[in-house]
């Protein structure tokens, strides 16, 4: 599925802002990364839902998912680095997280906290002036 799913990805090279020098006057070092969800092949439906559902705020309104990268002055590592960062994207946003079960407290947990609030109740009882 990496294979097919590398295949659909759009690459982009621009160039890198910060240190470097003439370098990155010369050089398209920063990487953009765009992949399509609505036109991916290899994602389901349910796989797109869920990502949409999910990557929302990092979608256009063409349903892109844009990532970029400018870290190294290597135009090969930032397309590695942006790629990982893809992939562990993707991977993170599909998981499918398992329902929480409710559980009831013990009949010992209700027991005590009934009599810490018995005793707090006294303690603020005790405090009262009398008459």
């Amino acid at each position: 599925m990496n294979e097919r799913l590398i295949n659909e990805l759009v690459f982009k090279f621009i160039r890198s802002s910060g240190s470097g020098g003439q370098n990155v006057n010369k050089v398209s070092t920063k990487v953009e990364l765009r992949f399509n969800i609505i036109s991916s092949q290899v994602l389901d439906n349910r796989e797109k839902s869920i990502l949409i559902d999910r990557l929302g705020n990092r979608l256009n309104l063409k349903y892109d998912l844009i990532l970029t990268s400018d870290d190294t002055r290597s135009q090969l590592k930032n397309k590695e680095i942006v790629t990982k960062r893809f992939i562990e994207l993707l991977k993170d946003a599909l998981v499918v997280t398992k329902p929480r079960i409710k559980t009831k407290p013990t009949k010992s947990s209700v027991v005590r906290r009934l009599e810490s609030k018995r005793k707090v109740g006294m303690k603020k009882k005790d405090r009262r002036k009398f008459d």
